[in-house]
């Protein structure tokens, strides 16, 4: 086995545009030997690791330091170079020039594997993005997703994946995300006849995506049904399908499977993804309101959400109380906030469970009371409150909600005696979805065990290959915490 490439830091030159190029054009070259002893050993494993590894030198990237590494990779003169070279900033030619001569004395040496090229296309479309230029990112974006369309190799797929999320991502940065949708379902097609699990995943999440930015949601719900279905190969990936699935199900007010989709997304995300989670916890507030139930307040309380989830906290508070008043001071106060996130319709569906909880709370408090008083304790702003709390009184009374009878006669609502709750079927409905959630949660846990290969076979291990394996478990464990933390 290929031994993988050690990474160090070289001292700079003291005729460097700046102290941090060398080191990390370095990194770079680093990380183009890693690619390149991937693609020729064809290793998946080692194209993920280079992908992870640029992570940590995506901020250090620098016009003089992209147009060296280009010099480096690809042959001078060739469309790819010739390309991707306009791209970069005019105003640092001189600084190019000095890297450039820089990077010829460690290297003369050319390559014209496909993988280095989809990566300088994607280390060019990285720095766009990151600097604003969304304009030379589009055509970027554009211009290596024709490239990666006439490759067929199983190490591009991961580089492949991250220049279908940056693609999509240049667009809807500029408010033309509908242009792409054609191209993203093409792509999608030829993933899927290439049997690029890790690609189908990645656009099936984008198109998802798409159509949810514009509200199609009976489209999105379309595809995801008949998209082909296969074990999830990436953790944000399956996130994020958890999430737009989630999404899906509670505009169709499904909402015990979007209850179970949210949490789910939110738990499997990774903690770094802080804003990915927030969402999920809002639109998991939502849903569990609408179900009837009352978040605990430790969900208001987490590390970093506080702040974000506070309107949220304050409508759940009025939901709690039955307070319909208050229920429409929050909404109005925080309707800036439910429109960016848009829960802003899914909260207009609450006033009714506001109106069921206030019902319910005079219900246990009173054994009689008058309809006139059942208005004005639900704060009803209508033409005729006596007959709407009439109606609503008997509506939850037939749907179960409250246990009492009306006595239209005298104009009461008589609440029945409360009963042992102990004798009904609810603890063994609450205890089997418990132990329902456990057994789930175990299953999940045991499908995502990762086991190294040939781990069946009792060959012993020799010190060099021990040592490799513990230099590899070392840099996966420091680089996954911050695993492709902008793709949230």
């Amino acid at each position: 086995m290929t031994k993988d490439v050690e990474m160090k830091e070289l001292h700079a030159p003291s005729n460097s545009a700046s102290s941090t190029a060398p080191s990390t054009l370095q990194h770079l070259k680093e990380i183009a030997s890693l690619l390149e002893t991937g693609a020729y050993a064809r290793e998946v494993r080692r194209v993920v690791r280079a992908v992870r590894l640029t992570i940590a030198v995506r901020r250090k990237l620098k016009a003089p330091v992209l147009y060296a590494f280009l010099n480096f990779s690809l042959v001078t003169g060739s469309d790819a170079h010739t390309r991707l070279c306009s791209y970069l900033p005019k105003e640092d030619e001189l600084d190019m020039e000095v890297d450039s001569a820089t990077s010829a004395v460690h290297t003369t040496a050319k390559h014209s594997l496909p993988e280095l090229e989809i990566f300088c296309y994607l280390l060019v479309l990285i720095f766009l993005i990151d600097h604003k230029r969304y304009d030379e990112a589009k055509a970027c974006a554009s211009a290596s997703i024709a490239r990666v369309k006439n490759l067929n190799r199983r190490t591009v797929d991961v580089l492949a994946s991250r220049l279908y999320f940056y693609y999509s991502y240049s667009y809807e940065l500029t408010g033309d995300l509908a242009e792409i949708r054609g191209n993203l379902l093409a792509l999608h097609r030829i993933a899927t006849l290439r049997h690029d699990e890790l690609g189908q995943e990645t656009l099936l999440n984008l198109l998802l995506r798409n159509y949810l930015h514009y509200n199609l949601y009976d489209q999105a719900e379309k595809l995801r049904s008949k998209a082909p279905r296969f074990e999830a190969h990436s953790n944000q990936q399956f996130c994020r399908y958890l999430f737009y699935l989630g999404k899906v199900r509670t505009i169709q007010l499904e909402y015990t499977d979007a209850k179970e989709s949210l949490l789910q997304a939110a738990r499997k995300a990774p903690v770094a993804a802080r804003g990915f989670r927030v969402q999920c916890n809002k639109w998991a507030i939502i849903v569990r309101l609408l179900l009837g139930e009352i978040p605990e307040r430790t969900v208001f309380m987490q590390k970093g959400m506080k702040k974000a989830l506070r309107p949220y906290f304050e409508l759940t508070n009025a939901v709690r109380i039955g307070d319909l008043e208050l229920f429409r001071t929050v909404a109005e106060k925080f309707t800036g906030t439910f429109s960016s996130d848009r829960t802003h319709n899914l909260i207009v569906r609450l006033r009714h469970n506001v109106i069921r909880t206030g019902l319910r709370n005079i219900s246990i408090s009173y054994s009689r009371i008058s309809l006139i008083d059942v208005a004005k304790k639900l704060r009803l702003d209508s033409t005729n409150p006596v007959a709407d709390a009439e109606s609503i009184v008997a509506k939850a009374i037939r749907d179960g909600a409250i246990d009492a009878t009306v006595d239209h006669a005298n104009g009461w609502m008589v609440s029945k005696e409360t009963g042992d709750v102990y004798s009904t079927n609810e603890p063994q409905f609450a205890f089997n979805s418990r132990i329902a959630f456990c057994l789930n949660m175990h299953n999940e846990a045991v499908r995502a065990l990762r086991f190294p290969p040939n781990s069946h076979k009792k060959e012993k291990e020799s010190a060099e290959k021990r040592r490799e394996r513990q230099q590899q478990e070392q840099e996966l464990a420091k680089h996954i915490a911050e695993e492709d933390d902008d793709e949230f």
